[in-house]
């Protein structure tokens, strides 16, 4: 199976959405307005495709010298344990270079699996939660 990765395709809020709901992301897609804003204010957005399926997303929010927020991983859900999130956070990290680090909070079902691809887990954070997730 070849998967192309890219850093310059970025996906329709559609196609988003469709993969976030087949991956079991819990974004609000019902709301295709915002899932849009998210892609459009997100500072680098690493793609997985195979042919013209979007098979995988790593979407952050960064500074480039200090600090990378990957705020969304997906991988759709026959994808799974074939390396794709692993290649994702790979390319991102790659990307936003040496000096940034990458953070994320993540998602309770993906607890185990970040520790497997080089995270390690904090107990120094603190979160103010949205007032609104629709």
């Amino acid at each position: 199976m070849e998967i192309e990765y890219c850093t310059d395709k970025i996906p329709t809020a559609d196609q988003v959405i469709e993969l976030y709901d087949n991956a079991g992301l819990p974004r609000p897609t019902n709301d295709k307005e915002r899932i849009q804003k998210m892609l459009n204010n997100s500072d680098l957005i690493v793609t997985a495709w195979h042919n013209d399926l979007l098979v995988g997303v790593s979407r952050s929010i960064t500074d480039w010298v200090w600090c990378c927020y990957l705020s969304d991983l997906a991988i759709r859900g026959e994808y799974q344990k074939e390396g794709v999130g692993r290649k994702l956070i790979n390319l991102t990290k790659e990307k936003v270079g040496e000096q940034s680090m990458v953070l994320l909070l993540s998602v309770p079902t993906a607890m185990e699996y970040y520790p497997k691809v080089g995270f390690v887990k904090q107990e120094s954070s603190f979160i103010m939660h949205r007032a609104e997730w629709k």
